[in-house]
Protein backbone atom coordinates (compact mmCIF):
# COMPACT_ATOMS: atom_id res chain seq x y z
CA UNK A 1 0.00 0.00 0.00
CA UNK A 2 1.66 3.73 -1.23
CA UNK A 3 1.27 5.93 1.75
CA UNK A 4 1.35 8.87 -0.81
CA UNK A 5 -0.68 12.51 -1.66
CA UNK A 6 0.01 11.55 -5.39
CA UNK A 7 0.02 9.26 -8.29
CA UNK A 8 0.85 8.29 -11.72
CA UNK A 9 -2.28 9.38 -12.11
CA UNK A 10 -1.87 12.82 -10.64
CA UNK A 11 -0.04 15.11 -12.94
CA UNK A 12 -1.13 17.90 -10.68
CA UNK A 13 2.42 19.38 -8.44
CA UNK A 14 1.32 19.65 -5.10
CA UNK A 15 2.02 23.07 -3.61
CA UNK A 16 0.34 25.17 -0.40
CA UNK A 17 -2.03 26.68 -2.73
CA UNK A 18 -3.78 23.27 -3.76
CA UNK A 19 -2.83 20.57 -1.09
CA UNK A 20 -2.44 22.20 2.04
CA UNK A 21 -1.98 19.19 4.15
CA UNK A 22 0.70 17.12 2.25
CA UNK A 23 2.93 20.01 -0.45
CA UNK A 24 5.54 19.51 3.07
CA UNK A 25 5.50 16.09 1.79
CA UNK A 26 9.40 14.15 1.15
CA UNK A 27 9.23 12.10 -2.17
CA UNK A 28 11.71 9.40 -0.44
CA UNK A 29 8.97 9.32 2.30
CA UNK A 30 10.66 10.05 5.03
CA UNK A 31 9.25 12.32 8.01
CA UNK A 32 9.76 16.16 7.71
CA UNK A 33 11.52 17.57 11.17
CA UNK A 34 11.36 20.72 12.67
CA UNK A 35 14.29 22.57 10.34
CA UNK A 36 12.96 21.39 7.07
CA UNK A 37 9.17 22.25 8.33
CA UNK A 38 10.29 25.95 9.43
CA UNK A 39 11.79 26.26 6.15
CA UNK A 40 8.39 25.07 4.56
CA UNK A 41 6.93 27.73 6.00
CA UNK A 42 6.19 25.79 9.41
CA UNK A 43 4.75 27.62 12.61
CA UNK A 44 4.52 30.64 10.68
CA UNK A 45 0.55 30.00 11.19
CA UNK A 46 0.64 29.63 14.97
CA UNK A 47 3.53 32.57 15.07
CA UNK A 48 0.56 34.41 13.36
CA UNK A 49 -2.29 33.32 15.49
CA UNK A 50 -0.04 34.25 18.78
CA UNK A 51 0.72 37.79 17.48
CA UNK A 52 -1.92 38.60 15.48
CA UNK A 53 -5.22 37.35 16.63
CA UNK A 54 -7.29 36.56 19.78
CA UNK A 55 -8.54 33.40 21.32
CA UNK A 56 -11.70 33.97 20.04
CA UNK A 57 -10.58 35.25 16.64
CA UNK A 58 -8.97 31.89 16.02
CA UNK A 59 -12.56 29.93 16.61
CA UNK A 60 -14.60 32.45 14.59
CA UNK A 61 -11.97 31.88 11.50
CA UNK A 62 -12.24 28.09 12.07
CA UNK A 63 -15.95 28.52 12.52
CA UNK A 64 -16.10 30.13 9.43
CA UNK A 65 -14.14 28.02 7.04
CA UNK A 66 -16.44 25.68 7.72
CA UNK A 67 -14.16 22.99 8.80
CA UNK A 68 -15.92 19.78 9.86
CA UNK A 69 -14.20 16.57 11.73
CA UNK A 70 -12.40 14.62 9.52
CA UNK A 71 -12.27 11.36 11.42
CA UNK A 72 -16.22 10.43 10.47
CA UNK A 73 -18.55 12.13 11.86
CA UNK A 74 -18.20 15.27 10.38
CA UNK A 75 -19.17 17.88 13.11
CA UNK A 76 -18.64 21.20 12.36
CA UNK A 77 -14.88 22.26 14.65
CA UNK A 78 -15.61 25.84 15.17
CA UNK A 79 -18.85 24.74 16.85
CA UNK A 80 -17.46 22.11 18.34
CA UNK A 81 -15.19 24.42 19.85
CA UNK A 82 -17.59 26.84 20.94
CA UNK A 83 -18.72 24.89 23.21
CA UNK A 84 -16.11 24.78 25.61
CA UNK A 85 -16.45 27.23 28.53
CA UNK A 86 -16.37 30.75 28.67
CA UNK A 87 -15.63 31.40 32.20
CA UNK A 88 -12.14 32.25 32.61
CA UNK A 89 -11.74 30.97 36.39
CA UNK A 90 -12.00 27.39 34.78
CA UNK A 91 -7.96 27.39 34.21
CA UNK A 92 -7.94 23.68 33.53
CA UNK A 93 -8.99 22.40 30.54
CA UNK A 94 -7.94 19.41 27.80
CA UNK A 95 -7.28 19.34 24.12
CA UNK A 96 -7.28 15.54 23.37
CA UNK A 97 -5.92 14.32 19.57
CA UNK A 98 -7.99 10.85 18.69
CA UNK A 99 -5.27 9.04 16.87
CA UNK A 100 -6.79 5.61 17.69
CA UNK A 101 -6.73 4.80 14.05
CA UNK A 102 -8.63 1.98 13.88
CA UNK A 103 -11.55 1.87 10.95
CA UNK A 104 -10.21 -1.01 8.35
CA UNK A 105 -9.21 0.37 5.61
CA UNK A 106 -8.11 3.34 7.20
CA UNK A 107 -4.29 4.91 7.19
CA UNK A 108 -4.65 8.80 6.34
CA UNK A 109 -3.97 9.67 10.02
CA UNK A 110 -1.19 7.19 9.70
CA UNK A 111 1.06 8.80 7.17
CA UNK A 112 0.22 12.61 8.86
CA UNK A 113 2.03 11.30 11.81
CA UNK A 114 4.74 9.44 10.26
CA UNK A 115 5.51 11.72 7.67
CA UNK A 116 4.26 15.27 9.10
CA UNK A 117 4.62 15.20 12.63
CA UNK A 118 5.34 18.80 13.57
CA UNK A 119 1.70 19.80 11.31
CA UNK A 120 -0.18 18.04 13.37
CA UNK A 121 1.93 19.77 16.53
CA UNK A 122 1.14 22.87 15.16
CA UNK A 123 -1.88 22.60 14.64
CA UNK A 124 -2.36 21.29 18.24
CA UNK A 125 -0.87 24.55 19.71
CA UNK A 126 -2.87 26.86 17.42
CA UNK A 127 -5.97 24.45 18.61
CA UNK A 128 -4.70 24.99 22.39
CA UNK A 129 -4.23 28.65 22.18
CA UNK A 130 -8.26 28.75 20.91
CA UNK A 131 -9.29 26.87 23.42
CA UNK A 132 -7.38 28.02 26.14
CA UNK A 133 -6.25 24.48 26.88
CA UNK A 134 -3.24 23.86 28.90
CA UNK A 135 -2.32 20.49 28.01
CA UNK A 136 -2.73 18.22 25.52
CA UNK A 137 -2.68 14.69 24.86
CA UNK A 138 -2.26 12.80 21.28
CA UNK A 139 -4.32 9.67 22.23
CA UNK A 140 -2.33 6.92 19.66
CA UNK A 141 -3.35 3.61 18.27
CA UNK A 142 -1.12 1.10 19.75
CA UNK A 143 0.22 -0.75 16.80
CA UNK A 144 1.64 2.45 15.22
CA UNK A 145 4.78 2.38 16.60
CA UNK A 146 6.84 4.57 13.84
CA UNK A 147 4.33 7.46 14.40
CA UNK A 148 4.84 6.94 18.15
CA UNK A 149 8.56 7.62 17.52
CA UNK A 150 8.27 10.27 15.22
CA UNK A 151 5.56 11.96 17.45
CA UNK A 152 8.21 11.66 20.61
CA UNK A 153 10.94 13.17 18.44
CA UNK A 154 8.63 16.33 16.99
CA UNK A 155 7.42 17.01 20.31
CA UNK A 156 11.11 17.01 21.70
CA UNK A 157 12.44 19.46 19.04
CA UNK A 158 9.32 21.15 19.49
CA UNK A 159 9.75 21.85 23.32
CA UNK A 160 13.31 22.67 22.23
CA UNK A 161 12.80 25.68 20.13
CA UNK A 162 10.37 26.71 22.73
CA UNK A 163 6.76 25.75 20.44
CA UNK A 164 5.93 24.07 23.55
CA UNK A 165 6.29 24.46 27.34
CA UNK A 166 6.25 27.31 29.24
CA UNK A 167 5.79 31.09 27.78
CA UNK A 168 5.67 29.98 23.91
CA UNK A 169 6.15 32.23 21.91
CA UNK A 170 6.56 34.68 24.20
CA UNK A 171 2.82 35.00 24.51
CA UNK A 172 2.35 33.90 28.09
CA UNK A 173 0.77 30.98 26.97
CA UNK A 174 1.70 27.74 28.31
CA UNK A 175 0.75 24.23 26.50
CA UNK A 176 2.44 20.70 27.15
CA UNK A 177 2.10 17.66 25.10
CA UNK A 178 1.71 14.48 25.54
CA UNK A 179 1.93 11.23 23.29
CA UNK A 180 -0.15 8.54 24.63
CA UNK A 181 0.11 4.73 23.04
CA UNK A 182 -3.90 2.77 23.27
CA UNK A 183 -3.69 -0.90 23.61
CA UNK A 184 -5.80 -1.52 20.06
CA UNK A 185 -9.57 -1.02 20.78
CA UNK A 186 -11.85 0.07 18.28
CA UNK A 187 -13.95 1.13 20.48
CA UNK A 188 -11.57 4.04 21.17
CA UNK A 189 -12.45 5.88 18.42
CA UNK A 190 -15.17 6.83 20.75
CA UNK A 191 -14.41 10.01 22.24
CA UNK A 192 -15.90 9.30 25.69
CA UNK A 193 -14.25 6.00 25.35
CA UNK A 194 -11.09 7.33 24.63
CA UNK A 195 -11.39 9.49 27.82
CA UNK A 196 -11.99 6.95 30.01
CA UNK A 197 -9.00 4.80 28.63
CA UNK A 198 -6.46 8.16 28.98
CA UNK A 199 -7.84 7.92 32.73
CA UNK A 200 -6.81 4.10 33.10
CA UNK A 201 -10.68 2.95 32.83
CA UNK A 202 -12.06 0.75 31.23
CA UNK A 203 -12.82 2.11 27.25
CA UNK A 204 -16.53 2.15 27.58
CA UNK A 205 -18.70 4.98 26.51
CA UNK A 206 -19.43 7.87 28.40
CA UNK A 207 -23.55 8.71 28.75
CA UNK A 208 -24.33 12.21 27.08
CA UNK A 209 -25.03 14.68 28.40
CA UNK A 210 -22.84 16.04 30.03
CA UNK A 211 -20.81 16.46 27.33
CA UNK A 212 -16.75 16.06 26.82
CA UNK A 213 -16.73 20.16 26.42
CA UNK A 214 -18.22 20.32 30.30
CA UNK A 215 -17.24 17.22 31.46
CA UNK A 216 -14.42 15.20 30.26
CA UNK A 217 -10.60 14.15 31.57
CA UNK A 218 -11.09 14.32 34.97
CA UNK A 219 -14.02 16.04 34.96
CA UNK A 220 -11.92 18.99 33.55
CA UNK A 221 -13.30 20.29 29.97
CA UNK A 222 -11.95 18.74 26.97
CA UNK A 223 -11.92 19.21 23.46
CA UNK A 224 -11.55 15.99 21.08
CA UNK A 225 -10.40 16.22 17.31
CA UNK A 226 -9.14 13.84 15.16
CA UNK A 227 -5.70 14.07 13.57
CA UNK A 228 -6.49 15.19 9.97
CA UNK A 229 -8.95 17.81 11.11
CA UNK A 230 -6.20 19.59 13.78
CA UNK A 231 -4.05 19.56 10.47
CA UNK A 232 -6.59 21.63 8.33
CA UNK A 233 -6.58 24.45 11.22
CA UNK A 234 -2.77 25.77 9.92
CA UNK A 235 -3.48 26.26 6.59
CA UNK A 236 -6.82 27.88 7.60
CA UNK A 237 -5.27 30.45 10.15
CA UNK A 238 -2.07 30.88 7.52
CA UNK A 239 -4.54 31.91 4.37
CA UNK A 240 -7.84 32.42 5.26
CA UNK A 241 -11.45 31.71 4.85
CA UNK A 242 -12.43 32.34 1.32
CA UNK A 243 -9.31 30.58 -0.35
CA UNK A 244 -9.95 27.61 1.84
CA UNK A 245 -13.60 27.39 0.72
CA UNK A 246 -12.73 28.12 -2.69
CA UNK A 247 -10.63 24.66 -2.32
CA UNK A 248 -13.99 22.38 -3.12
CA UNK A 249 -15.05 21.42 -6.04
CA UNK A 250 -18.39 23.37 -7.49
CA UNK A 251 -21.53 21.55 -5.98
CA UNK A 252 -19.90 20.32 -2.41
CA UNK A 253 -21.54 21.50 0.97
CA UNK A 254 -18.13 20.41 2.58
CA UNK A 255 -15.04 22.83 2.57
CA UNK A 256 -11.15 22.20 1.66
CA UNK A 257 -9.47 19.24 0.80
CA UNK A 258 -9.47 15.19 1.94
CA UNK A 259 -7.50 12.67 2.49
CA UNK A 260 -8.65 10.00 0.10
CA UNK A 261 -7.98 6.79 -0.93
CA UNK A 262 -8.61 3.38 -2.66
CA UNK A 263 -7.76 0.12 -1.51
CA UNK A 264 -8.68 -3.61 -2.59
CA UNK A 265 -7.84 -4.96 -6.42
CA UNK A 266 -7.33 -1.76 -7.83
CA UNK A 267 -3.78 -0.82 -10.12
CA UNK A 268 -3.06 1.79 -8.08
CA UNK A 269 -4.11 1.38 -4.37
CA UNK A 270 -2.89 4.74 -2.51
CA UNK A 271 -4.22 8.34 -0.32
CA UNK A 272 -4.44 11.07 -2.36
CA UNK A 273 -4.91 14.91 -0.82
CA UNK A 274 -7.90 15.80 -3.09
CA UNK A 275 -10.85 18.52 -3.06
CA UNK A 276 -14.26 17.63 -1.32
CA UNK A 277 -16.60 17.14 -4.45
CA UNK A 278 -14.71 15.26 -6.76
CA UNK A 279 -16.75 11.90 -8.00
CA UNK A 280 -15.97 9.03 -7.26
CA UNK A 281 -15.52 7.15 -10.59
CA UNK A 282 -12.74 10.37 -10.80
CA UNK A 283 -10.95 8.39 -7.35
CA UNK A 284 -11.49 5.21 -8.65
CA UNK A 285 -10.25 5.69 -12.45
CA UNK A 286 -8.12 8.24 -12.47
CA UNK A 287 -6.06 8.21 -9.22
CA UNK A 288 -6.88 4.14 -8.09
CA UNK A 289 -6.13 3.34 -12.04
CA UNK A 290 -9.59 0.71 -11.99
CA UNK A 291 -9.39 -2.74 -11.56
CA UNK A 292 -6.57 -5.11 -12.49
CA UNK A 293 -6.85 -6.92 -15.15
CA UNK A 294 -9.03 -9.78 -14.68
CA UNK A 295 -11.33 -8.63 -12.24
CA UNK A 296 -14.27 -6.46 -11.92
CA UNK A 297 -15.95 -4.20 -9.55
CA UNK A 298 -18.67 -5.67 -8.09
CA UNK A 299 -19.23 -2.98 -5.61
CA UNK A 300 -17.00 -0.26 -2.84
CA UNK A 301 -17.87 1.39 0.59
CA UNK A 302 -16.89 4.91 0.35
CA UNK A 303 -15.24 5.60 3.73
CA UNK A 304 -14.07 2.21 5.83
CA UNK A 305 -15.93 -0.73 7.14
CA UNK A 306 -18.24 1.07 8.94
CA UNK A 307 -19.93 2.72 5.60
CA UNK A 308 -22.45 0.87 3.41
CA UNK A 309 -21.76 -1.05 0.37
CA UNK A 310 -22.24 0.88 -2.80
CA UNK A 311 -22.73 -0.25 -6.72
CA UNK A 312 -20.78 0.78 -9.65
CA UNK A 313 -23.00 3.04 -10.75
CA UNK A 314 -22.78 4.96 -7.73
CA UNK A 315 -19.35 6.10 -8.76
CA UNK A 316 -20.44 8.77 -10.53
CA UNK A 317 -21.54 10.29 -6.69
CA UNK A 318 -19.34 13.39 -5.34
CA UNK A 319 -17.19 12.36 -2.63
CA UNK A 320 -18.39 14.74 0.17
CA UNK A 321 -20.44 14.03 3.31
CA UNK A 322 -24.21 15.39 1.66
CA UNK A 323 -23.03 13.70 -2.25
CA UNK A 324 -22.62 9.92 -0.85
CA UNK A 325 -25.73 10.42 1.52
CA UNK A 326 -27.68 11.04 -2.02
CA UNK A 327 -26.85 7.44 -2.40
CA UNK A 328 -27.95 5.94 0.68
CA UNK A 329 -24.55 5.78 2.84
CA UNK A 330 -21.79 7.64 4.86
CA UNK A 331 -18.72 9.68 3.72
CA UNK A 332 -17.24 8.04 6.78
CA UNK A 333 -13.38 8.54 6.44
CA UNK A 334 -13.11 8.66 2.93
CA UNK A 335 -10.95 6.28 2.09
CA UNK A 336 -12.81 3.95 -0.26
CA UNK A 337 -12.35 0.22 -0.51
CA UNK A 338 -13.17 -2.01 -3.92
CA UNK A 339 -14.94 -5.34 -3.67
CA UNK A 340 -13.60 -7.59 -6.58
CA UNK A 341 -16.04 -10.43 -8.86
CA UNK A 342 -14.77 -13.16 -6.88
CA UNK A 343 -15.64 -11.94 -3.50
CA UNK A 344 -18.41 -13.72 -1.66
CA UNK A 345 -20.65 -11.07 0.16
CA UNK A 346 -21.51 -13.48 2.57
CA UNK A 347 -18.04 -14.29 3.64
CA UNK A 348 -17.63 -11.02 3.27
CA UNK A 349 -20.07 -9.84 5.85
CA UNK A 350 -19.05 -12.63 8.17
CA UNK A 351 -15.45 -11.36 8.38
CA UNK A 352 -16.56 -7.61 8.97
CA UNK A 353 -19.28 -8.70 11.65
CA UNK A 354 -16.68 -11.12 13.65
CA UNK A 355 -14.40 -7.47 13.91
CA UNK A 356 -16.94 -5.34 15.34
CA UNK A 357 -18.34 -8.14 17.39
CA UNK A 358 -15.29 -8.72 19.10
CA UNK A 359 -14.46 -4.60 19.33
CA UNK A 360 -17.57 -4.64 20.86
CA UNK A 361 -17.29 -2.82 24.64
CA UNK A 362 -20.46 -4.85 25.65
CA UNK A 363 -21.58 -2.16 27.30
CA UNK A 364 -25.34 -2.08 25.45
CA UNK A 365 -27.52 -5.25 25.05
CA UNK A 366 -28.33 -4.76 21.54
CA UNK A 367 -24.32 -4.80 20.55
CA UNK A 368 -23.31 -7.39 23.25
CA UNK A 369 -25.78 -9.54 21.77
CA UNK A 370 -26.83 -9.02 18.62
CA UNK A 371 -23.61 -8.68 16.90
CA UNK A 372 -22.36 -11.97 17.78
CA UNK A 373 -25.74 -13.18 16.60
CA UNK A 374 -25.49 -11.46 13.05
CA UNK A 375 -21.93 -13.21 12.98
CA UNK A 376 -23.63 -16.75 14.34
CA UNK A 377 -25.98 -16.22 11.39
CA UNK A 378 -23.67 -15.36 8.77
CA UNK A 379 -21.34 -18.37 9.57
CA UNK A 380 -24.46 -20.69 9.41
CA UNK A 381 -24.93 -19.13 5.77
CA UNK A 382 -21.74 -19.08 5.08
CA UNK A 383 -21.20 -22.84 4.86
CA UNK A 384 -25.07 -23.65 3.10
CA UNK A 385 -26.13 -24.33 6.63
CA UNK A 386 -28.69 -21.21 7.12
CA UNK A 387 -32.68 -21.51 7.71
CA UNK A 388 -35.78 -19.95 6.07
CA UNK A 389 -36.45 -16.64 7.82
CA UNK A 390 -32.38 -16.13 8.49
CA UNK A 391 -32.08 -13.29 6.07
CA UNK A 392 -34.92 -11.56 7.81
CA UNK A 393 -33.26 -12.02 11.24
CA UNK A 394 -30.48 -10.57 9.86
CA UNK A 395 -32.48 -7.58 8.40
CA UNK A 396 -34.25 -7.32 12.10
CA UNK A 397 -31.11 -7.26 13.54
CA UNK A 398 -29.92 -4.47 11.28
CA UNK A 399 -33.16 -1.98 12.35
CA UNK A 400 -32.68 -3.05 16.10
CA UNK A 401 -29.15 -2.17 15.79
CA UNK A 402 -29.66 1.39 14.13
CA UNK A 403 -29.12 4.31 14.86
CA UNK A 404 -30.64 5.90 18.36
CA UNK A 405 -31.02 1.93 19.35
CA UNK A 406 -27.99 1.45 21.60
CA UNK A 407 -25.61 3.11 23.46
CA UNK A 408 -23.03 4.62 21.03
CA UNK A 409 -22.55 4.37 17.16
CA UNK A 410 -20.25 1.57 17.44
CA UNK A 411 -23.18 -0.97 16.35
CA UNK A 412 -24.74 1.39 13.58
CA UNK A 413 -21.83 1.41 11.75
CA UNK A 414 -21.26 -2.03 12.22
CA UNK A 415 -24.68 -2.85 10.67
CA UNK A 416 -24.97 -0.77 7.99
CA UNK A 417 -22.37 -2.83 5.47
CA UNK A 418 -24.96 -5.97 5.96
CA UNK A 419 -28.10 -4.07 5.77
CA UNK A 420 -26.90 -2.70 2.33
CA UNK A 421 -25.04 -6.36 1.39
CA UNK A 422 -28.27 -8.10 1.45
CA UNK A 423 -30.26 -4.68 -0.16
CA UNK A 424 -28.09 -5.36 -3.55
CA UNK A 425 -26.97 -9.30 -2.98
CA UNK A 426 -29.19 -10.85 -1.12
CA UNK A 427 -29.34 -14.08 -3.78
CA UNK A 428 -26.19 -14.73 -2.59
CA UNK A 429 -27.75 -14.91 1.18
CA UNK A 430 -30.23 -17.05 -0.11
CA UNK A 431 -27.81 -19.30 -1.63
CA UNK A 432 -26.75 -19.96 2.11
CA UNK A 433 -29.79 -21.48 3.26
CA UNK A 434 -29.97 -25.33 3.26
CA UNK A 435 -32.49 -26.98 1.02
CA UNK A 436 -34.28 -28.73 3.23
CA UNK A 437 -35.16 -26.21 6.47
CA UNK A 438 -38.15 -25.72 7.94
CA UNK A 439 -39.64 -22.12 7.83
CA UNK A 440 -38.62 -20.45 10.83
CA UNK A 441 -40.60 -17.18 11.94
CA UNK A 442 -37.96 -13.86 11.74
CA UNK A 443 -36.24 -13.43 15.21
CA UNK A 444 -37.63 -16.61 16.36
CA UNK A 445 -34.23 -19.11 15.73
CA UNK A 446 -32.24 -19.67 18.85
CA UNK A 447 -28.81 -18.75 18.91
CA UNK A 448 -26.55 -19.42 21.81
CA UNK A 449 -24.62 -16.44 21.92
CA UNK A 450 -20.89 -16.54 22.77
CA UNK A 451 -20.88 -20.38 22.50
Amino acid sequence: MTLTSFGPANRIARNAETHPLTWRLRDDGEAVWLDEYQAKNGYAAARKAFAEMSQDDIVQTVKDAGLKGRGGAGFPTGVKWGLMPKDESINIRYLLCNADEMEPNTWKDRMLMEQLPHLLIEGMLISARALKTYRGYIFLRGEYTTAAKHLTRAVEEAKAAGLLGKNILGSGFDFELFVHTGAGRYICGEETALINSLEGRRANPRSKPPFPAAVGVWGKPTCVNNVETLCNVPAIIADGVDWYKSLAREGSEDHGTKLMGFSGKVKNPGLWELPFGITGRELFEDYAGGMRDGFKLKCWQPGGAGTGFLLPEHLDAQMYAGGIAKVGTRMGTGLAMAVDDSVNMVSLLRNMEQFFSRESCGFCTPCRDGLPWSVKLLMALEHGEGQAGDIETLLGLVGFLGPGKTFCAHAPGAVEPLGSAIKYFRPEFEAGIAPTSATVPPLARPIVVGA
